[in-house]
């Protein structure tokens, strides 16, 4: 008698299950992203404050980042947005990490990425230029919470994610908050994107 197949789905708060083999935009909830992503720690959770630093910050900051470094569109902004999103189900591992790991995360999070942004009526993929000015924001932000977070120096932080232009840390909201309290603020901002770029009555 042959073992059981190992399952690959995980339940969501919604209701929904989320095939990590195969995920469905039709599965994907953005009430189940925010609250996932604002669950997940950043740094592996070492970090400075009372509260976890969490991806749904981390991702809040790069949207804002973004916005500023570039002239974007709602769409744009919104995959700034979502870049981390596949987290939401399998957590954030850290670089280091994710270079012993190998290919099959990337797959798996590829796949993720996928569903959700067609779930919410985006490319599959951003594009070569895109992914490039997102993960700019990505490193700046990476930076900030580095030196003044995790405790990297700046020359550390510097070999690792370059040397910020153009955003300075006072005008960055990076005090780690309770997770309910990032959940809505990512909520919020998911729901100003959408309104921008979908027409009245039409959002998902």
């Amino acid at each position: 008698m042959s073992a059981r197949e190992p399952r690959a789905w995980q339940r969501m708060l919604s209701g929904r299950r989320l095939d990590l083999l195969d995920p469905s935009a039709l599965d994907v909830e953005i009430s189940d992203i925010a609250h996932g992503l604002a669950r997940v720690a950043r740094w592996n959770g070492q970090t400075r404050g009372d509260h976890a630093f969490s991806v749904a910050q981390h991702s809040l900051m790069v949207e804002t980042i973004f916005s500023r470094l570039f002239d974007t569109t709602p769409s744009e902004r919104l995959v700034a947005l979502l870049h981390d999103a596949p987290e939401y189900v399998i957590g954030d591992m850290i670089s280091p990490f994710k270079a012993v790991v190998g290919g099959g995360y990337k797959t798996v999070e590829r796949r993720l990425e996928a569903a959700v942004h067609l779930r919410f009526g985006l490319p599959a993929h951003p594009s070569a230029e895109l992914k490039a000015k997102i993960k700019k924001a990505d490193c700046l932000a990476a930076y900030f919470e580095a030196t003044l977070l995790a405790g990297f120096s700046e020359a550390e932080a510097r070999k690792f994610f370059g040397t910020p232009r153009g955003i300075t840390a006072d005008s960055l909201d990076i005090t780690p908050q309770p997770a309910l309290d990032v959940q809505r603020r990512f909520l919020a901002r998911f729901a100003e994107l959408e309104a921008e770029r979908l027409p009245s009555g039409s959002a998902k």
